[in-house]
Order: structure tokens, then sequence, then C-alpha cells
């Protein structure tokens, strides 16, 4: 090979390595200057870094696919150029063709299972959304299945949604790159185990959440006590359910706990005639009880929230040693104001049982003054307090 010749070899491959660079330079040139021109532009439907992210990505992909394409074609020109390298030339594009080609006659392969998954999964997705109008229609009404409660649609829709998408996954499954490998089988089979193993707990609160579903123990809204709390349920989830005490705090209770305690539902007494409100007071055996009942019963229905119809009613729980227990019964209509109606109800008893001049001795009232000075603060007392004395009378 010829000086001539040389020098020839040498500025074709120069050419095109030139060629190589001036074009990932461009492509670097219009990338800053479209970045620099969103800057200044006005974006009203889409924010500019969204933008900006999508305009990122579609540059890197140039990238990628420019260096794939040229990087080959320039090295293989380059060393087809020169007879010591020029079976290495072929060598190379081997290591990229064969890849290439094989990727391509597995794509092509696999297109029938690829065309069988397309059609399964849009089978399986329209589906659940049947199920998920079916499940709308049911909880609005307009479909009613003879003893099957609305509010039981949803849940049972999520049941089935989740059964469906899991028989189409192992449908499916065989049907995937690789379902037939045994790699693929064996990694499948481990994470399947450490899934049970670690889920033990999540598992037992959706099946808990599940019961507590279909045996109605309440809604969402309703006011309910659970164990140690009561307040308004917000919401109830896959896992746990969430409510909202009278002090404004958010509690979640887990389904699994929920399920092992009691769970009274002050709202369902509502739709049954009105809640029982009552409290307890004890009054001495010196006074008539036919007065005490009546007391009890107007102390009731000054209060707001406490229904005439039906009317309040009493009970005597206990005789006991030095007083009687009388119980007050009234309906309300409003289980979530519940702890204001009680304040109500204690701050009427107080006034009702001191118009009447009847004590309310709870437990039992016992004094007897010496002359010792009172036990409330000197701030609260009158300035020409004095200690009162024995009164003796002829």
């Amino acid at each position: 090979m010829d000086s001539s010749a040389i020098w020839l070899v040498a500025i074709e491959v120069l050419l095109v390595w030139a060629l190589f660079a001036a074009w990932f330079y461009l492509l670097a040139w219009l990338r800053r200057h479209t970045f620099r021109r969103l800057a200044r532009a006005t974006v009203k439907l889409v924010s500019a870094d969204r933008v900006r992210s999508v305009l990122t990505f579609v540059f890197r992909a140039i990238f990628a696919v420019s260096f794939l394409l040229f990087f080959p074609a320039a090295l293989t020109f380059t060393l087809r150029q020169f007879p010591a390298t020029r079976e290495m030339s072929g060598a190379w594009v081997g290591w990229f063709r064969d890849p290439v080609l094989l990727l391509w006659a597995s794509f092509v392969a696999y297109l029938p299972s690829l065309a069988f998954l397309v059609v399964w999964t849009t089978f399986i997705y329209f589906l659940i959304r049947a199920m998920g109008l079916f499940a709308r229609w049911i909880s609005v009404g307009a479909i009613a299945i003879p003893g099957f409660h609305p509010e039981w649609a949803e849940p049972t829709k999520r049941i089935l949604a989740f059964l469906t998408g899991a028989f189409g996954l192992v449908v499916a499954f065989p049907y995937l790159p690789g379902g037939q490998s045994p790699a693929f089988q064996g990694v499948s089979l481990f994470i399947g185990v450490l899934v049970s193993i670690g889920s033990g707990s999540v598992i037992g609160n959706v099946v808990s959440g599940i019961v507590l579903t279909y045996t109605r123990a309440f809604r969402i809204g309703d006011r309910v006590k659970i164990g140690d709390h009561i307040g308004d349920v917000l919401e109830k989830s896959v896992w746990v359910t969430r409510i909202r005490t009278i002090k404004n705090e958010d509690i979640v209770i887990p389904h699994s706990q929920v399920l092992s305690t009691a769970v009274v539902n002050y709202t369902q007494a509502k739709e049954r005639g009105g809640l029982i409100l009552h409290t307890t007071v004890t009054i001495g055996y010196d006074a008539p009880w036919p007065k005490v009942h009546q007391v009890m019963i107007d102390a009731a229905l000054r209060t707001e929230g406490i229904l005439r119809q039906p009317s309040p009613f009493v009970f005597q729980t206990a005789l006991n040693d030095y007083n009687v227990s009388y119980e007050i019964n009234a309906y309300t209509d409003r289980p979530s104001e519940m702890a204001r109606i009680y304040s109500d109800l204690h701050r009427h008893l107080q006034d009702t049982f001191n118009e009447s001049g009847i004590e309310i001795l709870s437990p039992t009232y016992n004094q007897l003054r010496d002359g010792n000075r009172t036990t409330i603060p000197a701030n609260y007392l009158p300035a020409d307090y004095r200690p009162p004395g024995f009164r003796v009378e002829r």
C-alpha cells in the first residue's frame, strides 16, 4: 500500500469519524437550544418541567439509536481499510448482527403468545369493568337482588375483581416471556413463599374486613364503640377501620382487632325507633318515688335532642343502704351528639331536683360541722366569712 493510498484511507476515516462527531454535536446543540427556548416560552396546557422531561427522554433515545447505528458502521468502515484488521471487521459486524437477529427471531416466534395475552388481558379488563358497572347499579338501587344489601355491592365487586385478576394471571402465566423457563418458575415460587410467610397478619386483616362487611357491623358515617373507642366511622379500607372520636382524634384499628372485640353501633339503634340514653342518680328514701320519676322525666324533656315520643321512662335499679338508684331512659335520634345530650341531661337533672327541693345523695351525704373552716379556697369566700358553729335550739 503506497503512501498516497494510506493518506486517502486516513482522510476517509477522519471524514467518517468527523461526520459521526458532527451528528452528535448537532443533537447536543438542538437539545440545548430547545431547552433555552422552552425556558422562555409560556406553556399553558402542560408544565415546562413535564415538557422538559419528555424532550430529555426523546433526545436520549435519539442519542442511543444514533450510537448503535453510527458507531458500528464507522468502526467497521475503519477496520475494513486495513488488511490486518479486515477479518476483524466481519467478526465485529457479527457480534452486533447475531444478537439482533436472535432477538428478532424470538420476537416473531413470540407473536402468537403476545396476541393471546393482548386478547386475554382485554377480556379480563372489560369483565372487571362490567362488574364495577353492575355493582354501581346495585348500590344505587337500580337493580335489587333479594337478600343482597346495596352496601355489599362494592366489597363484593372488589373480591370478584381480585379473584378474576388472579385467575387471569394464572391463565396468562405460561404465555409470558420465559414463562416455561425453570429459572422463571423457581423465582416465582420463591417470591410466592416469601409473600405468604410475611403477609400472614395482612391476610388476616383482609379476611376480617370481609367478615365485617357481610355481617353489616357498621357503615361509613356510623357512630360506633369499638373496644374503648367511641367515634364516627371515617373509612373502612381493605386492612383497617378508621374512626374519629368526639375529641377529634383519628384512630386506626386493624380489622382483626375489630372482629375480636365487641362493636356497639349507636346509629343502627336510631333506625329502630331511637337510641336510648340513660344515666343514674341516687335519691334518699324520704323522697316519694312518683315525684322523683316525674322530676327526672321533666329533666329529660327539657333536653334538646331527646324525643317526646317514645316518651322517657324511669327504672329503679337498686335499693341501697342509704338511698335508691333511679335510672332515667330517654330516646334520641341524634347519636352523633351523645356527649352534648348527656351533658345537657345532667345539667337539667340538677336543675329540676333543686327546683323540687329534692337532694341528690350520690352515693351518700353525711356532714357534721363543728366549727372547722370550710375547705373552699379563701379567694372564693366573702371577706366577712366566719367558720360556722353548732346550732342549738331549745
